[in-house]
């Protein structure tokens, strides 16, 4: 049992751990002070209005896939609830798109959506689905959520660019280790990775909350966020949403599935908290 447990808390990770902690510290007055969730999972709807309200944004356009209702877990639907934006929905799943109808019913002006598997090449390439809508081609949030090639979707997007970029990475993975996904053996793409797309296509990360946030290069000076943590962008990897993605990892492989549920379900009850501050 114990080599179990040492297995959730690897060795050598106390100095990273130490070390990066004393670097947020020194920035922690930025956007992550201004996460809560009122529709989103980790305080993304918090961060996305201080970003807006930083670059004078009060209303826009959003894309968002991997949809379903776009209620639950969502990082654009207080946008549109609350904030009078329009966007564009993309669910693959037949059955989930008509939970996203129910949605589309509610804001039928503002929200347009497509049923469709997004890809990184050949006709359901991005660019290709988005050609569909009346999305402006500088529009102001792309939100990109898929568990899989979250990468190499954004990076095949050519005819759009997005004010805004919040993208999924495996937070498993510390600052320092390139990944793409590539099943079975690797899930999603790494911090580090996504990092170096962003810098590639003219974007700078200003958080991390398990999702990277990327803004447009030339609008970075209006957030006014420390020079540091711009330079050493790994300064700003949330490693408590790190070790809490380990934890669970490991914890998969040894406790038995009722125990997981109750794990999770004292997860989903603080996450419940949260999103009532």
């Amino acid at each position: 049992m114990m080599a179990r447990l040492r297995c959730v808390f690897p060795v050598g990770y106390g100095l990273l751990f130490a070390s990066s902690i004393c670097k947020q510290l020194s920035v922690s007055r930025h956007l992550k002070k201004h996460r809560y969730n009122r529709y989103s999972q980790n305080g993304e709807d918090g961060v996305i209005e201080e970003i807006c309200r930083r670059l004078g944004i009060t209303t826009g356009w959003f894309v968002e896939f991997g949809a379903w209702d776009r209620k639950h877990l969502s990082n654009n639907y207080n946008l549109v609830a609350h904030h009078g934006w329009q966007g564009v929905y993309i669910e693959a799943d037949a059955g989930k798109y008509q939970h996203l109808l129910l949605t589309k019913a509610s804001f039928p002006e503002k929200l347009h959506t497509l049923c469709a598997l997004v890809d990184w090449e050949g006709e359901n390439r991005l660019d290709h689905l988005l050609a569909r809508t009346p999305l402006p081609a500088d529009f102001d949030l792309l939100s990109i959520d898929i568990d899989s090639y979250d990468y190499e979707v954004w990076n095949s997007l050519l005819d759009y660019r997005p004010k805004i970029v919040v993208i999924e990475c495996n937070s498993v993975l510390p600052p320092g280790v390139p990944q793409l996904h590539s099943p079975p053996k690797h899930n999603g793409a790494s911090f580090s990775s996504l990092v170096e797309l962003g810098r590639a296509k003219g974007y700078q990360l200003v958080c991390h909350t398990g999702n990277c946030f990327f803004i447009e290069n030339k609008l970075v000076p209006a957030l006014q966020l420390n020079l540091g943590c711009l330079e050493h962008p790994e300064t700003l990897f949330d490693y408590a949403k790190h070790f809490r993605e380990r934890i669970l990892m490991q914890a998969r492989k040894i406790l038995p599935r009722p125990t997981m549920e109750f794990i999770y379900g004292l997860s989903n009850k603080r996450r419940q908290l949260f999103r009532r501050r």
